[in-house]
């Protein structure tokens, strides 16, 4: 990617988080190994993040019996994953929350997350499963002002790509819907 990047950042849709970040130096550019090892871990990330956080149809007032043992499961499976996520990534043990802006193409991260060689990998733990990060190898291309930068991801392949497009829509719509629900 060139300096274009941020352009093409800057036109898609976004999601600004509240997230456990950290990251660290990286070399650049990354080996194809590692390239690879992460996209396998981050698809298998993204694939258990989009289970976990599809919202199920309010059922409140449906009395089928089906749809009440769902929400019972439903609600066993969150309790669940809220346990492993304890065991496997206790609150305590999780890097700060961090304001950050992020999609396919790249983020804008604060300052206390850019390296201070060229490329870093950033982890992002999303409160559906902490325990489970999204690593992305990137390198910084563009301070923004003295308190954030732009990073552009390394290229991830098609499907990390679409499945991070995803995400970012399933937040985007989430604030939407929560922003009109305070309004009405």
């Amino acid at each position: 990617m060139t300096a274009s990047s941020w352009d093409e950042f800057d036109q898609r849709l976004s999601s600004e988080e509240h997230l456990h970040a950290d990251s660290e130096p990286l070399a650049w550019p990354p080996s194809p190994e590692l390239l690879q090892r992460l996209a396998e871990r981050n698809a298998n990330t993204l694939a258990t993040l989009a289970a976990l956080e599809e919202r199920r149809a309010d059922a409140g007032d449906d009395d089928n019996p089906l749809m009440q043992e769902m929400l019972r499961m439903d609600a066993k499976l969150t309790a669940l994953v809220e346990i492993v996520n304890q065991l496997l990534a206790p609150a305590a043990a999780l890097p700060p929350r961090r304001t950050l802006r992020f999609n396919a193409v790249g983020a804008v991260l604060p300052a206390a997350l850019l390296p201070a060689g060229e490329g870093l990998l950033l982890r992002l733990r999303f409160d559906a499963c902490r325990s489970l990060p999204l690593e992305l190898a990137g390198r910084t291309v563009r301070t923004i002002d003295e308190s954030r930068g732009f990073v552009e991801f390394a290229t991830q392949g098609d499907a990390t790509s679409d499945a991070i497009e995803r995400l970012v829509f399933r937040h985007h719509r989430r604030k939407v819907a929560e922003a009109r629900q305070q309004l009405g």
